[in-house]
């Protein structure tokens, strides 16, 4: 089975890889194509994965192309995991947000926002390709924003494209660890978009322990979403947000720390790993250490302004083990093998949220088997909850009416419409700052 990973020179590839060679119960990839824009990124990553295979008999031939085409034809699973602009482009768009008092997260925000309308136009291109040269093939979507660019790809590829994300899953992990229960028997209600969805309950035997977590101020202190948003805040809400609401809950506050912060996340990601990438460049280099060395800080510092903010201080180690490569090696086994399990995943609706249309693509638990990922009927969203997710939806729907059609009076719309940028002027102005420093944007008149 040939798997092709899009972004194949990207600095978290080796977990994929990682992952596939310590399950060697998957045993289905026999050959793994990495593809990229970057020839000396391909083969920095080929190196690392050369030494992971070392000492692992029949591990996956590895090859790594710039041809798109050619890692296209014949795949039977595609992972998609391109960075439009790189860390460089991150980094402009949080800057540019934030010289106007607006959030630049890479999914959140004007930054997200910024950061779809450069990669849109690149992920329907992929999708028209996979779907004339591939088109058998189940194609796994890691790219951000995640449920944005899986929906502008299921346009042109169905249900045959599905997006992950190791946020729920990390969640879902933390609750059923504090309760004392086996994550892997828990059934977590989970509903949402995309860095935008809420636990509402998780099923023990039958049994919804959330609501004794929330009556126990120690036990709903004591982890991260706990320590992040405050006892009382979720008390309140009677559920357990994903880590990326405390963007819109305490939106000034993680705007003041971004702003007073040495540098941007996209920029101390960027300065990171070029000194890997340049270490690379060294044929004595340990590649293996060197990249799990890097690994390490970068896991470490994750969300640290907002962890700052809330005083929830240092990630728990058992956090920083990643997790995003298990769940798409999971959702991958299940459609090869036949194998049904329940993964949150982002899929077209089918008429789960009755609020929103059928095409509009949701994060929520999904039952998969060969035939592909299945949305799981949930209860209505609270009203709180209802709001924020058409109005970020609708937003998601202009960035992708502007990608289409290049329209700048459309993207203005896109910026203004979201609840975290409050100004039709600051929209214009986001525009024009973005235009300005993003090739990538040149499409938009």
């Amino acid at each position: 089975m040939k798997l092709t990973i899009l972004g194949g020179g990207g600095f978290r590839v080796p977990l994929v890889y990682g992952a596939l060679l310590t399950d060697r119960a998957e045993g289905r990839v026999t050959e793994v194509v990495l593809h990229d824009l970057d020839d000396s990124r391909l083969y920095a990553v080929a190196r690392v994965l050369e030494e992971q295979a070392a000492r692992v008999p029949d591990a996956p031939k590895v090859t790594a192309t710039t041809d798109l085409d050619e890692a296209l034809r014949g795949a039977d699973f595609i992972f998609s995991a391109i960075r439009v602009g790189g860390l460089e482009g991150r980094a402009h768009d949080e800057r540019v947000a934030l010289a106007e008092g607006v959030l630049g997260q890479e999914t959140v925000g004007a930054g997200g926002i910024a950061y779809g309308l450069r990669t849109v136009p690149v992920a329907v291109d992929i999708a028209r390709r996979v779907a004339r040269l591939a088109p058998d093939a189940w194609v796994i979507n890691f790219t951000n924003p995640a449920g944005l660019v899986t929906e502008a790809m299921s346009r042109h590829l169905g249900d045959r494209v599905i997006g992950i994300c190791d946020s729920p899953v990390g969640l879902g992990r933390r609750i059923a660890r504090v309760l004392g229960a086996d994550p892997k028997e828990a059934w977590i209600d989970y509903v949402g978009l995309n860095h935008l969805g809420w636990v509402r309950g998780l099923r023990v035997a039958g049994r919804d322990e959330l609501p004794r977590l929330l009556a126990d101020p120690d036990l709903l202190g004591s982890f991260e979403e706990g320590k992040l948003f405050g006892v009382d805040w979720l008390q309140s809400l009677g559920a357990i947000p994903n880590e990326y609401l405390h963007y819109y809950y305490f939106n000034r506050e993680a705007v003041r720390a971004y702003q007073q912060a040495e540098k941007t996340r996209g920029a101390f990601l960027a300065d990171q790993q070029a000194r890997f990438y340049e270490e690379m460049k060294r044929p004595d280099a340990a590649a293996l250490t060197a990249w799990d060395r890097t690994r390490a800080e970068r896991e470490a510092t994750y969300m640290a302004e907002n962890r700052e903010t809330a005083g929830a201080g240092e990630r728990d180690a058992d956090d920083l083990s990643g997790g995003y490569e298990k769940v798409a090696l999971a959702l991958m086994r299940a459609i090869a093998r036949d194998e049904r399990t329940t993964l949150i995943l982002n899929v077209r609706n089918q008429g789960t949220l009755s609020v929103l249309d059928t095409d509009a693509v949701i994060e929520v638990p999904c039952l998969v088997d060969a035939n592909g990922a299945h949305p799981v009927a949930v209860a209505p969203l609270p009203e709180h909850a209802t709001g924020l997710v058409c109005a970020v939806k609708g937003v998601e729907r202009e960035v992708l009416a502007a990608a289409e059609s290049g329209s700048r009076t459309t993207a203005v719309k896109a910026f203004a419409l979201h609840p975290l940028v409050d100004s039709v002027n600051v929209a214009r102005r986001l525009v024009e700052g973005y235009t300005d420093v993003h090739p990538g944007l040149a499409y938009l008149k």
